[in-house]
């Protein structure tokens, strides 16, 4: 009996210090991996998230006009609003004359508003003047004010969490009645740009993948001293500034370029129909495929090193000819390498912006130009934010759904 009770408590000892031993090991483990967690989680995770917000939290308008905003609140919407609407908006523009906003407020209602700057600053210039009834005030100020579309912006302005910016993103607009319309088709603009980007990416990937197979493969069954020579030259873009190796391509594909002029020189083309590969999607496309091909290759060939050879010397001992041995036997052990290159390729064609902005012109504009433009020139971050945020969760889904289709052994990201 005794026997029992101590071999009870040397097994409950020795799983103590195993449980010790292993929290000890996870802490040191831990304590390892911290400084990259803390890295990822402030240049990585919390950008995103705060562009999460961005997209939907707009507080703007509120803290700049709160008695316009409580006002407007309890508004269906439909038509122009009561006395009490025109007389809170307008004591909120002679505090914000006061504080120096109405340059601010003319800019935050111009964006939700096309035009409506020059209607802001003419009621911030004439606030002074204004008196009861302020109703009568503001519309012998500018007769914009008796119209509705006026008031439906400042109310869409007046909420602090909003989903105009998603609404304006998928090209949708909310009509008099407050229902979510499709635009005209004349004012589509980010849809087709979501298609276009797309449509491109799947475009480089799929030159980038025809051109980078035949060089991985050759690097792969070279000797390893000439490989690894060609190595350097596949490498060597890296070592240029992505801008210097645009405008190379700029050079080359302009009209009186040097593939135009090759081309006419050789008797290919006549000197009045030279080639547009410039200024458009081709030119995107060349640019980008030429940009991103190392992206490719690399994958690829870290993939075929591995594939031994005597795979396709025994596939044909046993009867297959070249072909049948290279479809059947040596092109199955490449998925992983495709899969990951044209994933990598794809994902990085989506988010260019420079070489398209370059050598892209109107046709070859991505919707990562539109969101930088809505950064840097309309000052629209929330529509910027909302944009990201789509084209985030449409690579998300399509990564989900290509790690479903594709079935590659060994390929996970997660």
């Amino acid at each position: 009996m005794t026997e029992a009770v101590l071999a009870a408590d040397d097994h409950a000892l020795l799983k103590t210090q195993l449980s010790s031993a292993l929290r000890r090991q996870k802490l040191s483990a831990f304590l390892l991996v911290a400084p990259l967690l803390i890295f990822v989680t402030a240049t990585f995770i919390y950008p995103i998230a705060g562009m999460l917000e961005r997209s939907t939290y707009s507080p703007e308008f509120a803290l700049e006009m709160p008695r316009t905003a409580a006002a407007l609140a309890p508004w269906d919407g439909t038509d122009v609003p009561g006395d009490e609407v025109f007389e809170a908006l307008a004591l909120d523009f002679k505090d914000s004359k006061t504080r120096q906003a109405t340059g601010r407020l003319a800019n935050l209602v111009n964006v939700e508003l096309p035009g409506a700057r020059g209607l802001i600053m003419k009621i911030g210039r004439g606030v002074d003047r204004l008196q009861p009834p302020y109703r009568e005030a503001l519309v012998a100020l500018d007769n914009d004010w008796s119209k509705p579309e006026i008031w439906q912006a400042l109310y869409g302005l007046s909420k602090a969490y909003t989903s105009r910016f998603y609404i304006a993103a998928l090209d949708l607009k909310i009509n008099r009645q407050g229902e979510i319309t499709t635009q005209p088709e004349d004012k589509r603009i980010f849809l087709p740009l979501f298609l276009r980007t797309f449509w491109i990416g799947a475009l480089v990937t799929l030159c980038c993948l025809l051109f980078g197979f035949p060089v991985a493969y050759w690097l792969s069954v070279l000797p390893m001293r000439y490989a690894n020579l060609l190595m350097i030259l596949v490498l060597l873009p890296f070592w240029t500034s992505l801008l210097v190796r645009t405008t190379a391509w700029i050079v080359l594909l302009q009209n009186q370029g040097v593939i135009n002029s090759l081309l006419v020189w050789t008797g290919a083309i006549s000197d009045s129909n030279r080639l547009s590969l410039i200024f458009n999607s081709v030119g995107t496309i060349i640019a980008m495929t030429h940009i991103l091909l190392p992206f490719m290759i690399l994958p690829l060939y870290s993939v075929m090193k591995t594939v031994p050879f005597s795979y396709m010397r025994a596939a044909r001992s046993l009867g297959a000819n070249q072909y049948t041995a290279f479809i059947r036997v040596y092109l199955p052990q490449t998925k992983p390498g495709v899969a990951a290159g044209c994933l990598l390729v794809f994902i990085l064609s989506l988010g260019y912006y420079i070489t398209p902005a370059l050598v892209g012109g109107e046709s070859g504009t991505l919707i990562s130009n539109m969101i930088a433009y809505q950064v840097q020139k309309s000052l629209n971050w929330g529509l910027a934010a909302a944009l990201s945020s789509l084209l985030l969760v449409g690579v998300l889904l399509l990564y989900w759904a290509y790690n479903r289709l594709a079935k590659v052994d060994g390929f996970k990201l997660g």
